[in-house]
């Protein structure tokens, strides 16, 4: 089975993921980015959903290692917006090695549709 690590500070978005996800893959969930490369060190997964606004390591920093460090690996950035109204921070994880990117909130199909373009 694909294996996916979901990387939010929101509970709730991660526990709506994991719901939406977990009959057809294995997911991993953690709170930012530090904890996401920590856990991306001693695990492999087939896929990356990240939120791109976190406190200690933000979405953005994290696509940024990642693509250093794992450029195959593919991406799925999410994000509500947040205080920076003219920066699109979409625009720039697409930039930085996104596959795909979602603004919240977003239909659960979509999100079903974008992971299994990528991973099956």
């Amino acid at each position: 089975m694909k294996s996916i690590l979901m990387v939010d500070d929101d509970p709730d978005m991660r526990q709506l993921v994991e719901d939406a996800l977990s009959t057809a893959y294995n997911i991993a969930s953690v709170r930012n980015g530090r904890e996401a490369l920590t856990l991306l060190a001693a695990e492999n997964f087939d896929l990356v959903i990240t939120d791109l606004i976190m406190p200690e390591m933000d979405g953005i920093e994290l696509l940024i290692v990642l693509g250093k460090t794992r450029p195959n690996l593919k991406l799925i950035a999410i994000s509500g917006g947040g205080i920076l109204v003219n920066f699109d921070s979409l625009r720039a994880a697409k930039r930085l090695g996104a596959c795909s990117v979602l603004r919240k909130p977003f239909p659960l199909n979509e999100l079903r549709t974008a992971v299994q373009n990528l991973i099956d």
